[in-house]
C-alpha cells in the first residue's frame, strides 16, 4: 500500500516511515510462509517427476511380462529381390521355400488406330465398361461378383483428351491414359487392380449409324472380343500370381501375398526365381525391451538419489533429503535387485542375464552376458515375466510392473505423498492471504490512529500558537502602561 503523503504535517513527525516499518515488522512472517512454499513447490516437482519415470518403468516391465514380446518372429529373405517380408511378426519359426511362377499383372488394351492429337474428336455414343475375368478356352467373359456394370456417355464435342478424363471419373476400376508416339495419339486402358478376376471388357454403342464393331467413330475404342469389338489391342491380360511355397501352389491376385505362411506377408517381386524365408524368435526386440528396462530403471535411480542426497561440501542437500517416502522407494527398488527369483533354474538373479547393480545404484548391462541370455529364451522369459502364486517364483520384471502399480495407484506411496504436500500448499497458500489481509488491516488501523494523532497535534499546536500571541499580546500592553 503506498505511504499517505500528508501525515505527519500536523505534527511534523515522519509518521509514514514509522507505520512502514511497523507494517514490516507485522509482515516478517510471509518471507518464511513464500520459503515453505518454494520448497513444497519444489518437493512436488521433484515427486511429480518420479512419477513419470515410474510410469516409464512400469510400461518397460510390463514389456518384458507381456506375451506378445516372447512370440514375436523375425523373417528374413535369403533374396529380397525375389520375395521380400514386408508385415506380419507372428509366424512360427521355420524355413520356407518361396518360388515364384509368375507375378500378379493388370490388363492394359491399347487403341489399334492412332489420332491425329489429344484434341482430335473421338465420336458419340454409349461406352459401358464392366469388371470380370477372361476365360479361354474357349473365350469366355464372367463378370466380377458386386461390381456393376459402368456406362459413359460420349457427345460430338469429346476429344480423345476429355473421354480420358471422363473414363478416369467413372469410378470403374480402369484407368485411361494418351500415349503419343511417331504414328499420332493412342487411348491405352489399364485395370487399377491386379488379378484375373480384375481385367475387363469395353462394349461400344456407336452414334454414327453404322454397326457396332465397324471400327469407325467411337467404336474405335471398344474391347469386346466376344462381340467383335477390336478397336483396342490387347496387351497383357490381368492375371494373378503364382508361385509354390515349400512346394504347395499358391496364388493370389496381387503380389503381396498373406496368410499362406500364417503370420507374415510375402511381396513376390520376380517371376522365374526362387528365396529362402528364414522364421526366428526375435531376439533383437527381446534384447531392445531388457535394455529399455535397465535404462528406465537408471533414469528413476538417478532422480532419487540426486533428490534425496546430501552435499557434504557445499552443505547443501536435495529437495527430498530425509522424506521417507523417497528414501523407502529407492530401498524397494535395490530390494528387489539383491531378492532375485526363483522363476528360472538357469537365471536367479538380473546379474545373471547381464543387469549388474552398481554402487551408485544404477544397473549396467554387460552385453556379453546378456547375448549369451539371448540363447535360452525359454528361461530368460521365466526369471523376467513368470507370475505364479509363490511370491519367489515371480519373474523379476513382473516385480517392478507390480511395485510400480502399487506406488502409482490411489493409495501409493507417491500419490499419498503428493496429495500431502498439495495440501500443505494450499494451508500455506491461505495463510499467505490471512497474512496479507492481517497487515492490510493493521496498516489501516496505523493509519486511522496517527491520523487521528496527527489531527490532534495540529490542533494542540494551533492552540500553542495562538496562546503564545496572547500571552505575547497581553505584555506588550503592560510595559505600554508602565
Amino acid at each position: 500500500m503506498p505511504a499517505i503523503t500528508s501525515l505527519g504535517i500536523g505534527s511534523g513527525v515522519d509518521i509514514n516511515t514509522m507505520v512502514d516499518q511497523l507494517v514490516a515488522l507485522e509482515r516478517r512472517p510471509m518471507a518464511q510462509l513464500q520459503s515453505q512454499s518454494r520448497t513444497l513447490q519444489t518437493q512436488v516437482s521433484s515427486f511429480g517427476q518420479m512419477s513419470s519415470l515410474f510410469s516409464s518403468l512400469q510400461t518397460a516391465a510390463n514389456r518384458l511380462t507381456g506375451s506378445p514380446l516372447w512370440t514375436q518372429s523375425k523373417a528374413t529373405s535369403s533374396d529380397e529381390a525375389v520375395a521380400q517380408v514386408v508385415g506380419g511378426g507372428n509366424a512360427a519359426a521355420g524355413s520356407y521355400a518361396v518360388s515364384v511362377g509368375s507375378l500378379a499383372t493388370s490388363q492394359t488394351v491399347v487403341g489399334s488406330t492412332s489420332l491425329a492429337s489429344a484434341t482430335e474428336a473421338v465420336g458419340a455414343g454409349v461406352m459401358t465398361l464392366q469388371a470380370g475375368r477372361w476365360e479361354q478356352p474357349p473365350l469366355n467373359f464372367v463378370p466380377k461378383l458386386g461390381r456393376d456394370p459402368v456406362s459413359i456417355t460420349v457427345t460430338g464435342t469429346d476429344t480423345l483428351a476429355t473421354l480420358r478424363d471422363k473414363i478416369n471419373s467413372a469410378g470403374a476400376g480402369v484407368s485411361a491414359s494418351i500415349v503419343t508416339d511417331s504414328t499420332g495419339a493412342r487411348l491405352a486402358l489399364r485395370s487399377t487392380d491386379t488379378g484375373a478376376d480384375n481385367g475387363f471388357r469395353l462394349a461400344v454403342a456407336d452414334s454414327d449409324g453404322g454397326p457396332p464393331a465397324d471400327g469407325a467413330g467411337l467404336s474405335r475404342f471398344a474391347y469386346d472380343p466376344l462381340a467383335g469389338g477390336n478397336g483396342m489391342e490387347l496387351k497383357q491380360a490381368a492375371g494373378n500370381a503364382l508361385a509354390t511355397v515349400n512346394g504347395i501352389p499358391v496364388q493370389s491376385a496381387s503380389n503381396d501375398v498373406s496368410g499362406v505362411v500364417e503370420g507374415l506377408t510375402l511381396r513376390l517381386r520376380r517371376a522365374g526365381a526362387s528365396a529362402e524365408i528364414s522364421v526366428s524368435n526375435d531376439r533383437d526386440a527381446v534384447r531392445t525391451a531388457v535394455q529399455d528396462f535397465a535404462t528406465a530403471y537408471n533414469n528413476l535411480a538417478k532422480v532419487i538419489a540426486d533428490q534425496t542426497r546430501f552435499d557434504p561440501g557445499s552443505k547443501v542437500g536435495g529437495p527430498l533429503q530425509g522424506d521417507s517416502a523417497a528414501t523407502g522407494l529407492q530401498r524397494q527398488l535395490r530390494s528387489l535387485v539383491a531378492a532375485g527369483s526363483q522363476a528360472s533354474s538357469t537365471f536367479r538373479n538380473l546379474s545373471d542375464m547381464g543387469l549388474s547393480m552398481q554402487r551408485d545404484g544404477t544397473l549396467s548391462v554387460d552385453a556379453t552376458k546378456l547375448n549369451n541370455a539371448m540363447a535360452n529364451l525359454p528361461e530368460l522369459r521365466k526369471a523376467l515375466a513368470a507370475d505364479d502364486t509363490d511370491p519367489q517364483k515371480d519373474g523379476i520384471a513382473r516385480r517392478y510392473a507390480d511395485l510400480a502399480q502399487r506406488v502409482l495407484g490411489v493409495d501409493g506411496s507417491l500419490t499419498t505423498r503428493t496429495e500431502s504436500l498439495r495440501k500443505r500448499l494450499s494451508v500455506n497458500s491461505d495463510s499467505q492471504a490471512a497474512l496479507e489481509d492481517r497487515v492490510d488491516r493493521f496498516r489501516a488501523r496505523l493509519v486511522a490512529q496517527y491520523s487521528a494523532m496527527d489531527a490532534n497535534l495540529a490542533k494542540l499546536n494551533a492552540l500553542s500558537g495562538y496562546v503564545t500571541q496572547q500571552l505575547s499580546a497581553l505584555g506588550g500592553g503592560n510595559d505600554k502602561q508602565r
